[in-house]
């Protein structure tokens, strides 16, 4: 069945929002010191990317984040126009994740983060944060073209994906937070504002670069291969 571009990015704007709600809002319940359970919101925002993508994969390939845009569009596997249309969808579907969060902090929640599970560089430094952002975000996008580029692997690419956002956000949360996903920390951000709004950046930049190099290493190794 073949789908309207407005079902697509209504599509990638539900399943993002989802994807914050679920994700960061673990973060704010449970906190991410080991003690707290950041194991639990690795999971969380695992099995979001899990139950999305067995729900709008099908629609607009559940990308809910700007980096795996980027990285299809430079893999031709994406136009312009809807990477245009994705990317906005995913931001709006940010800020109504985190805007939803904070109105349930706002019924007497205690913010276990602080910031509504916002991404920050305190532990690592900017440069630190740069580092891991670009290292897990090539991970993550890596692991994404190459489950999505063999049909026979569709069944599973939803789970695979899901796991690899998981195994990622163990290493990360203790460092940046993990963002891997530009969308996910802009929603927070804004509403947080803070050190989470100034340090925004990073969290932008660095993901897009990890995506991009993801996608070059990609296409050297497949060339002609990769499916367009």
């Amino acid at each position: 069945m073949k789908h309207s571009a407005l079902q697509k990015y209504l599509a990638e704007f539900i399943g993002t929002a989802i994807l914050v709600f679920v994700g960061c809002g673990s973060a704010v319940a449970l906190g991410i010191a080991p003690a707290g359970g950041h194991l639990a919101v690795a999971l969380a925002f695992g099995l979001a990317i899990v139950a999305t993508a067995y729900v709008i994969g099908g629609i607009s390939g559940c990308h809910i984040n700007p980096a795996v845009s980027l990285a299809m569009l430079i893999l031709k596997k994406l136009n312009a126009k809807d990477f245009i249309g994705f990317v906005i969808s995913q931001i709006m579907g940010a800020l109504l994740g985190a805007g939803l969060l904070k109105a349930v902090v706002g019924f007497g929640i205690t913010d276990q983060t602080g910031a509504l599970g916002s991404n920050g560089v305190a532990a690592v430094g900017i440069g630190g944060a740069v580092l891991v952002e670009v290292i897990l975000t090539f991970i993550f996008i890596f692991t994404i073209l190459g489950v999505t580029s063999d049909d026979k692997k569709s069944g599973v690419a939803g789970i695979v994906i899901g796991l690899t956002l998981a195994f990622v956000h163990i290493i990360g949360i203790p460092l940046t937070g993990t963002s891997v996903n530009p969308a996910r920390s802009i929603g927070p951000a804004i509403f947080a504002g803070g050190d989470a709004l100034t340090d925004l950046w990073v969290f932008i930049l660095a993901p897009l670069a990890g995506a991009g190099i993801a996608a070059l290493a990609f296409h050297l190794l497949n060339g002609k291969k990769s499916k367009a």
